[in-house]
């Protein structure tokens, strides 16, 4: 008899509802590494659409500060209204599965301390501009989008990973 022609199987077929693979907590990989990119994209347009919403908050702030404080300065503090905002909304919805045993001041805290890259690269471009391009300063949500863009990747990178990360279970199966 040919192997080959052998209609019957070696072994049953595997059915992925009833076969169990057993874990071991020290070799799984995290959630992150295991979910399919397409949950990450997701993740990553909720997140753009906060920071979207974070554009509005932060040319609304330079808007309304700018005759008192003057632009400069104006920008700077609305970095850091918007940032607080898109914290939140990132909380409430980005990444409203991840549960953090941290306190609201301390996450809040973390998010702006993991951002200080994005925070970084954002307000070099909106300064560079405003000081290289008249038109930026004429016009500052030019700037700011530029600004936002620009550190948008590093704040998602740095978001996902330091502040509202999955938490893993420790190997004594404490947490």
């Amino acid at each position: 008899m040919d192997i080959a022609s052998d209609p019957a199987p070696l072994s049953p077929p595997a059915d992925p509802a009833v076969d169990v693979v057993p874990v071991d907590p020290l070799v799984t990989p995290t959630a992150e590494a295991l979910a399919p990119a397409g949950a990450t994209l997701a993740q990553f347009f909720r997140f753009g659409c906060v920071g979207a919403l974070g554009f509005v908050w932060d040319a609304g702030t330079v808007y309304l500060l700018r005759p008192v404080v003057g632009l400069m300065t104006a920008t700077f503090v609305a970095y850091f209204v918007a940032a607080s905002l898109n914290w939140l909304a990132n909380r409430l919805w980005t990444f409203r599965h991840v549960a953090s045993d941290a306190g609201l001041l301390r996450q809040w805290l973390h998010f702006l301390g993991a951002n200080t890259v994005g925070f970084l690269l954002n307000r070099s471009a909106v300064y560079t501009l405003f000081l290289t391009v008249p038109l930026c300063v004429a016009y500052p949500p030019l700037a700011l989008a530029v600004g936002a863009l620009t550190g948008m990747f590093a704040n998602f990178s740095l978001s996902r990973r330091l502040v509202f990360r999955v938490k893993r279970p420790s190997a004594n199966g404490r947490d």
